[in-house]
């Protein structure tokens, strides 16, 4: 690894695969994305890996012509991974058995026999969660219902890795994927978890890398077939949100807990005693870069938000006057709109609208923006992690999101990463890491918080109603 040349990142998040490109110094300079499709199967729904990895190289070589990429770092959401073969030439992308898409519905039968497997919250590092979330259930579900196939495998590998070694034949772990609520690692004691060892699922689990490790080149007929460099490295790659949390940590930030917001809010903090955490709600134990514990706690946010605003959103910002009109008359959004319960156990599927209802878009949109807010805000207590908190992602698109933050928590420093693309950014500093090139700057900028009468108890009488609405199991 030198750090000449431009570096491209390949981002797998569950909707939409990325591909980035970007100067050395951290300048962003071209993008590419294609839906990350999902097909319907005989037994599940999966991924299409085998037109992602089309695109992928067809739309690589393309980036290669007008920019001269010589790192490539993959990174991508924790809730799923791959069953693959011995040989990333084989049909499928070199799949064993085809990527289960972490929203399908899991077999009752299959759901029961892996919660009695699962282990300890500490060795899942997480609660279990809604339908097919968590490697291990995957993987479970694959060997049950396809045993010869599942017996030929040669590795299971996180999403990123698998990119990697689809790439360049060669298959590695990392830390950060696998502490990403896959069920297949415990992060604090640093060792497979019991499902592993039952069923000897260890044998498929190649050798740990770190994340800005090279794996090695783009494989020669990749290179040659579509005229790719020939010294172009691709290194080992990381979770997604983890990869946003290392940008800080490689700007030496402290005493801080990070909400990035998206599909999920995510709220991460080292600052946090993760034998302590709640295990009633959605909170984690992640592993950072070097594997260590990050206390986590997260609910699907984007769905929420999604849900609540509805279709005919527009880029026009909330007023302060549409909040405070809810506010007084007491509109509340009940979590949770969707699969996920996120803070509050049993409530999933349950989200309603109490009190007037939204009288138009734009008060529709202000209490989307409110009750993200409220949500953002319930997974920082949970957390209780440091005397800062950093605010990052989509959410901030609107400035009221973070001023009602702000204004909940008055006794934080509270900060806003105005990164747009703070996934990318985390890779490029691991691309950084590796070649021995300084760190792209890191700003924050402060957020002032928003005055709106009786804020205050609205958030204190949203918390009490959300925490009785979703305290019984469904009939």
């Amino acid at each position: 690894m030198t750090g000449i040349g431009d570096i491209a990142v390949i981002d797998v998040g569950k909707t939409n695969i990325e591909l980035w490109v970007a100067s050395k110094d951290g300048t962003l300079l071209e993008s590419r994305s294609t839906p990350n499709s999902v097909l319907d199967g005989q037994t599940w729904r999966y991924h299409d890996l085998e037109g992602a990895s089309i695109w992928l190289i067809t739309t690589l070589a393309e980036l290669c012509k007008r920019h001269p990429i010589r790192t490539i770092v993959p990174v991508g959401h924790g809730s799923g991974g791959v069953l693959v073969g011995s040989d990333p030439y084989d049909a499928g992308a070199g799949q064993a058995l085809p990527m289960i898409d972490y929203e399908q519905a899991c077999p009752a039968d299959i759901d029961a026999e892996y919660r009695k497997k699962a282990g300890t919250f500490e060795d899942r590092g997480s609660p279990v969660m809604m339908a097919s979330t968590h490697a291990a259930r995957q993987l479970l579900w694959m060997e049950r219902t396809y045993p010869a196939e599942f017996s030929g495998a040669r590795h299971f590998l996180n999403i990123a890795q698998f990119w990697g070694w689809w790439l360049t034949g060669v298959a590695a772990s990392e830390c950060s994927a696998m502490g990403a609520q896959s069920h297949l690692w415990n992060v604090p004691q640093r060792r497979w978890t019991p499902i592993v060892l039952e069923h000897g699922w260890e044998t498929l689990m190649p050798a740990f890398k770190a994340a800005w490790d090279p794996l090695g080149p783009v494989r020669e007929d990749l290179v040659q077939r579509f005229g790719l460099p020939q010294d172009m490295v691709v290194l080992t790659g990381a979770h997604d949100s983890t990869a946003n949390f290392y940008r800080y940590q490689a700007a030496q930030v402290k005493d801080f807990t990070l909400v990035s917001t998206g599909t999920w809010v995510v709220a991460l903090s080292r600052d946090v005693e993760t034998e302590k955490l709640d295990q009633s709600l959605g909170t984690t134990i992640n592993a950072d870069m070097d594997g260590n514990p990050i206390g986590g706690a997260l609910t699907m946010g984007g769905r929420e938000f999604s849900a609540i605003a509805g279709a005919d959103t527009s880029d026009e910002v909330v007023k302060q006057k549409d909040v405070a009109r809810l506010i007084a008359r007491g509109t509340m959004a009940m979590p949770s709109f969707g699969d996920n319960d996120g803070q509050f156990p049993c409530s999933a599927r349950r989200g309603h609208i109490v009190g007037a209802s939204p009288a138009n878009q734009a008060e529709r949109a202000a209490l989307a923006v409110l009750h993200s807010a409220l949500l953002t805000v319930t997974c920082t207590d949970v957390l209780n992690g440091g005397s800062r908190l950093i605010l990052d992602g989509t959410f901030l698109k609107d400035p009221m999101y973070a001023q009602i933050v702000a204004a909940l928590r008055p006794g934080l420093r509270t900060e806003a990463s105005h990164e747009t693309h703070g996934v990318v950014a985390g890779a490029l500093q691991l691309a950084c890491r590796a070649s021995g090139s300084p760190p792209p700057p890191l700003t924050l900028e402060p957020v002032r918080p928003v005055v709106l009468p009786g804020l205050t108890e609205y958030a204190t009488q949203w918390r009490v109603a959300a925490n009785r609405q979703g305290g019984q199991p469904y009939d």
